[in-house]
Formats: structure tokens, sequence, C-alpha cells
């Protein structure tokens, strides 16, 4: 049976690189034999699958993931306000009891999971109105990331079946994300519980289930209990940003040595604990120790941004104040293009970048970094302007010495 997964996969990545309506109809029989091969109810896979329909909202979505298109600034301005710090505050008043159920047996603080259904619903104001099988077996048919999604694909079946649910029932974000905290499905079959005690486990209806299940979820994936997620803090002048860019972990101590603060300047607490920094928005912007739980929230989600909103939100629910150093509002993102650009112009220098793919992640930012450092710049990994002027000159006179080198050589015909 596995070995037959393996073989759909591989052919709803390589035998439909298109998604003009008969590739998707001959794609969802591909993905009817994977249903079949993870032993999906029969009358699911005949009457529920061919009745899908293909999203193209869905790819559109697919391209503009906030985490990804917008600055740090922007898109945690955007999830930080203060309508949903106070709704936050009285979501958390209102289930303390079950809260504080759930800390003592998972080891989360209510705070957290509040902060995190906050973040992903807006404490279920909106779930989500995209169909979710439809919207999964879009992505499952679309070459970017087939094998992810038609594993979902069948998580999704495998929920409705379990569930007793219909597909109106299942509705959700354009990724397939359902339910008050958005799980996927394969989460939902895992780590969902029955929160309210009524039998069922239904993250769309019930808060308790959906609180509950996030508990879990925080706690099988490494939660640390009575450990926050990080803190802000205040950096000496002079600083070397670069620390910021490597990812590595310290011990507190190093970084006090190294002239790092609280926010509020007092000194780091004296404890025995591993940190890494981030300054998210370079050297003009707020700077993060991150614990080892904020590592865990980026299991839940590999957006930074949404990590650092996550932490924040639950510090203010739990009634701490802004941040001391505020997100510059006035950075733009760069476009796609213009990072594919600067990835180039790195690896050309020999900063490795990584992967051409027109993101600017930590190995882009850390890469930068390394080109700011050799030229006395503030090594922040920021592409700022006066940055992205010396990295293109440096490249353009790269590229001149090359063809150079290249003109002074005779050729053989």
């Amino acid at each position: 049976m596995l070995l037959r997964n393996v073989v759909v996969s591989a052919c709803l990545l390589a035998c439909f690189p298109a998604l003009g309506e008969p590739r998707f109809e001959a794609c969802l029989v591909a993905l009817q034999a994977q249903a079949r091969a993870a032993g999906v109810a029969p009358n699911i896979v005949d009457t529920v699958v061919p009745a899908l329909q293909q999203q193209a909202r869905v790819l559109e979505l697919d391209g503009k993931q906030p985490e990804f298109a917008q600055t740090f600034a922007q898109y945690f301005n955007a999830r930080i306000a203060e309508g949903r710090i106070q709704a936050g505050r009285e979501r958390y008043a209102q289930h303390r009891d079950f809260l504080g159920q759930l800390q003592q047996e998972y080891g989360v603080p209510g705070h957290y999971l509040v902060a995190f259904w906050g973040l992903e619903t807006n404490f279920g104001s909106y779930l989500g109105r995209m169909p979710t099988l439809d919207s999964l077996a879009t992505l499952a048919c679309d070459t970017r990331r087939a094998d992810f999604f038609s594993t979902e694909f069948v998580a999704a079946l495998q929920l409705l079946e379990r569930e007793g649910l219909t597909p109106a029932d299942m509705q959700g974000s354009w990724a397939g994300a359902v339910g008050h905290t958005q799980f996927m499905p394969s989460n939902y079959l895992r780590y969902a519980v029955d929160g309210d005690g009524d039998g069922q486990v239904n993250l769309w209806r019930s808060e308790q289930d959906a609180l509950a299940s996030g508990a879990r979820f925080l706690r099988d994936l490494g939660w640390v209990p009575e450990l926050r997620w990080g803190r802000e803090v205040r950096l000496p002048a002079g600083f070397r940003y670069d620390l910021a860019l490597s990812g590595e972990h310290l011990p507190l101590a190093d970084w006090a040595s190294l002239g790092v603060q609280r926010s509020d300047g007092r000194p780091l607490p004296e404890a025995d604990l591993q940190a890494r920094l981030l300054v998210p928005a370079g050297a003009v912007g707020p700077a993060f120790l991150a614990y080892d739980n904020f590592d865990v929230i980026m299991r839940w989600n590999r957006s930074e941004s949404y990590a650092l909103s996550v932490g924040h939100l639950a510090d203010r629910i739990a009634g701490a104040g802004p941040l001391q150093q505020a997100p510059p509002a006035g950075q733009q993102p760069l476009p796609r293009a213009d990072v594919l650009a600067i990835q180039q112009q790195l690896n050309q220098l020999g900063y490795d970048a990584g992967e051409e793919d027109g993101i600017l992640g930590s190995g882009t930012r850390s890469a930068l970094s390394r080109f700011q450092r050799s030229g006395g710049m503030v090594a922040d990994g920021y592409p700022n302007a006066g940055s992205l002027q010396r990295l293109s000159r440096a490249a353009q006179e790269a590229a001149g010495s090359s063809a150079g080198a290249a003109g002074g050589v005779a050729l053989e015909p």
C-alpha cells in the first residue's frame, strides 16, 4: 500500500503540469486511487471526489501569503491591534477556568491558546468559507506542493468519514485549514480532542474542542511548561547584528555579556536558558530573544512574523504593554523579482544565499548580512536602499572583471 501511495503521489507531481479542466478531472482519478489505497470508504471515494471542482481563487491566494508578501511591520501592526487585544482578554476571562484545566493537563498557559485563536480566526469570527475538499484537490493537482496537499486531501476524506461530516460541513481557509484554530486535516485527525465532553470532536462549532486541541497540539510539538516564548530586548550601540542572522542559540549570560538588556534597560534574567536573537525589521526595528517555545510556535506556522505576533499577543492578553521599539511603519516589501535579483547577485559574489526563489528568507538575509559586514555596513541583513545599491554595483564590477578576463584570452577557433 505504501508503494502504491508513493507511485500515485509521483504521478500527481509529474502527470498534471497544468490545471486545465480535463487535467483536473484526470487528477481527481489519481486522487481517488490514493484515497482507496489509504482505506477511505468506497462510497466516499466514488461519490464525493468526482463532484469536486477546481478553485481558481485558491491558486491565486497561494501566491499571496501575507507571511511572505508583507514586511514584518505590516504583518505585525495589522494583527496586534487594540481591538484584538481587548477581545483576547475578554475571551480569556470567559474561558478562564477551562483554560486553567488545560494548563494543568497539557502545560500550555491559556493566554497562548487565546493568542493562537485570535491570530487564526479572530476568535472564531471568521472560520473561512472556501470548500475544503475542493481547495485541497486544487492544490494537490498543482505541481508546487502536490505531495503535501494530496496527503492532506486524503486526510480530509478520512476526517469526513470519521466524524460523519458532509462536504458542505467542511469549509475553511484557501489552504484547507479548518475550525477555530485552523488545523490542517492531518493534524485534526491526529491531535483534535473532545474538550467539551459531548462525545464528538468538532473544531468548527466547539470553542472548547478547539482550545483543548490546540493545547494538545502544542504539548506534542514540544512546549516547555513554565517557559515563556521569548522577550523584546534592547541592543547596545555598535552591536554586531550578524549574530542575529546566524540563528545560533546562546546562553542568556552570553547575550548579557554582549550588552543585550531587557527592553526597559534592566539586566536579562539569570537563568539557564538558551536563546537566539531576532531583528525582523533590521537595525531600525525591535529586537527579540527567542526561547525554545518560540521554535514550538514556529512548528505550528513556519513564519517568524506569525510566531512573534502570537508571542506578543499572548503577552498583551496577559496584561503586558506594547513594544518599547515599535516596528517601523514605512518599510515596504520588495517585489519577488527584486529579491530574485538580490539572491543572484549574492550568489555571484560568493555569499551563499541558497535557492534563488525570490523569497526573502533567513538564508538570503544571512548572506546579505555577510556582504554588509564585509563592506563595513550595519550587518542586519535588511535590504535597505544603501546596501542594495552597493550590492548591485559590486555585482556589476565583478561581472565586468570576468568579462575583461575572458576577453584577454586567445580562444581556439
